[in-house]
């Protein structure tokens, strides 16, 4: 199992977050992200939000740690890429 974290440098709600996403399903996401505990709320298309003090449990837990660029890069490699505004299909 292979996820990938980029560094918590997105704003939101008073925070900085990170994207977690896997470059070969949303299976393996979900499974990732639910042995650490993090809710289900936290997927937003195609990627989990990470806030910035989780981080680090994250790679302790095995995420390797890539750019932003570098997750958009994964994602689009993968086909797994949901872009904003675009007709998604429902996660599974």
């Amino acid at each position: 199992m292979t996820v990938y974290i980029d560094p918590p440098t997105w704003p939101g709600h008073g925070r900085l977050w990170s994207h977690l996403v896997s470059d070969l399903s949303y299976a393996e996401l979900h499974t990732f992200a639910d042995s650490l505990g993090v809710p289900r709320r936290a997927f937003e298309r195609d990627h989990y939000d990470i806030p910035q003090h989780r981080y680090a449990d994250v790679v302790r837990a095995g995420a390797l740690e890539v750019s932003s660029r570098e997750v958009v890069r994964l994602l689009d490699g993968a086909g797994l890429r949901r872009r904003k505004g675009a007709a998604q299909p429902r996660s599974s």
